[in-house]
């Protein structure tokens, strides 16, 4: 059984968790070792993700049978929904629980009036294609510094409908 919880600061352990156990296999094609360590020492250290929660971050644990198995972060911002995290586990991709996660994401959107999603993927991500099949259309090519690196995205959105 899937389901979908918000995440409290005492959940940040578990999405710290989540986080190291799929960024590697996630971006090991994409970014170099000493990246992926400093991206998730920066965004997803126990504090970090306290601190996104205490700004206004949304964070949702996706569960099966009770098991963590990926997570969801959200933020208004304007006019849009902002999706700020969206990870599954390897071995959980291509079962359709990404879609479910967006359809939750899209859900909120409209339950606070919002019609428009949006979120940023490394334009080298594969997530990329399973976002445009979601519906998404790059609306913006960015190449963001962040501290040492950068972070080479496309920024995509997409309409929802009521």
């Amino acid at each position: 059984m899937i389901n979908i919880i918000q995440a409290k600061p005492s959940d940040a352990f578990t999405i710290h968790t989540l986080a190291h156990a799929i960024w590697y296999p996630t971006y090991q094609d994409v970014l170099a070792k000493d990246q992926i360590d400093f991206m998730l020492a920066k965004m997803y250290s126990e504090e970090a993700i306290q601190s996104a929660m205490a700004d206004h971050s949304l964070f949702y644990i996706m569960q099966e049978n009770n098991s963590p198995i990926g997570f969801i972060a959200v933020k208004e911002k304007e006019e849009v929904l902002r999706i700020d995290k969206l990870y599954l586990l390897p071995n959980t991709q291509g079962k359709g629980l990404g879609s479910q996660l967006l359809e939750f994401a899209s859900q909120l959107a409209l339950d606070k009036g919002i019609d428009i999603l949006e979120l940023n993927v490394n334009r080298y991500n594969k997530a990329y294609h399973f976002y445009l099949k979601q519906g998404f259309e790059v609306v913006e090519t960015v190449d963001i510094p962040y501290y040492q690196y950068f972070l080479n995205d496309y920024v995509m959105q997409k309409r929802l409908i009521p």
